[in-house]
């Protein structure tokens, strides 16, 4: 059997993948320091005997025990609701973390796959997104230290990879919706969604014209295990290309939670919010095979149930 540990386990992205894993027969380590994350959204594993649980910050030393096959690292603040109030945990677990968890892939003699993001990019002055555009990020603006963190991340990545000829793996993960997404999250989505649940006006930035991308976080978690799996080390965007505006993602979550009547409200665009986000994902179809294959109807009606559950026992 082998073995898998996936830092940010208890978060939402991280949570899913400890999911997959599992269902693919492997033992895994879940560890988080729940920053952000909720042991709710793993609590279902803690009777398995494949999956242990480890309560740990790796911006501190990281040790376990025993062999390991694969690290994905995934723990870091992903909503700048969060980084905005965290932004020193931020850069670290980016820093810190990574090279913490690039020691232990070579301790280990296992493969690392690193969770990076669009944010690269910063607000991209090339559209739709490819993995050679370097990004128009602004180091020191209010998202810097999210963007450099992952920026950093990338870079240490590859030193260890060209360095000391370790087996990595940088996805580029888009916009991803769907359960466990925390209601304050603060991105669009969940934003929109509970909101629209409360029946409170709905709050839009700027005019609502910047556009998104979102990808189901089943889409994003297939494509990532086939990235882990395959053999190509540089970056390769994970998400979906379907392009649409925030106005417009509004309007659609409003006629699914049966609210069309809710008023939108508009309030100033945040500083170096991205006015376009769109992945290209030519690489990911031509190396991996991968292309997402939720379409958003089916995906927002899935994320809606979640959170109409979770806001009635609330």
């Amino acid at each position: 059997m082998k073995r898998v540990l996936i830092t940010g386990a208890a978060g939402f992205i991280g949570s899913h993948l400890c999911d997959l894993f599992i269902k693919k027969g492997y033992s895994v380590i879940g560890m988080d320091n729940l920053l952000t994350g909720n042991l709710d959204n793993i609590s279902h594993l803690f009777s398995l005997e494949q999956f242990e649980y480890y309560h740990h910050d790796v911006t501190k030393f990281v040790h376990v025990p025993g062999d390991l096959d694969y690290i994905l690292h995934f723990a870091s603040p992903a909503s700048p609701i969060d980084y905005l109030k965290m932004p020193i945990q931020t850069l670290k677990v980016g820093s810190l973390g990574t090279h913490n968890l690039l020691g232990l892939a070579k301790e280990k003699n296992a493969r690392i796959l690193i969770a990076s993001t669009s944010e690269v990019y910063g607000d991209p002055l090339e559209h739709p997104q490819t993995e050679e555009y370097w990004g128009n990020v602004n180091p020191i603006g209010p998202r810097g230290v999210y963007d450099e963190a992952k920026r950093f991340q990338e870079a240490i990545t590859m030193a260890y990879h060209t360095y000391h000829n370790l087996e990595t793996r940088i996805v580029r993960i888009f916009n991803t919706y769907g359960p466990r997404m925390r209601v304050d999250d603060g991105r669009a989505l969940p934003a929109f969604f509970s909101q629209c649940i409360r029946g409170e006006q709905i709050t839009v930035f700027g005019n609502g014209k910047q556009t998104r991308s979102f990808c189901y976080i089943e889409d994003l978690i297939d494509g990532i295990y086939k990235l882990l799996l395959s053999d190509y080390h540089l970056p390769v965007n994970v998400g979906n290309p379907e392009e649409i505006t925030v106005l417009d993602i509004a309007h659609e979550v409003k006629e699914i939670v049966g609210n069309a009547a809710a008023d939108i409200i508009y309030k100033e665009l945040p500083l170096d919010d991205p006015k376009k986000r769109r992945p290209d994902i030519t690489k990911a179809q031509e190396i991996l095979g991968w292309t997402p294959k939720t379409n958003r109807a089916e995906g927002l009606k899935m994320t809606f149930d979640y959170f109409n559950e979770i806001l009635k026992t609330k």
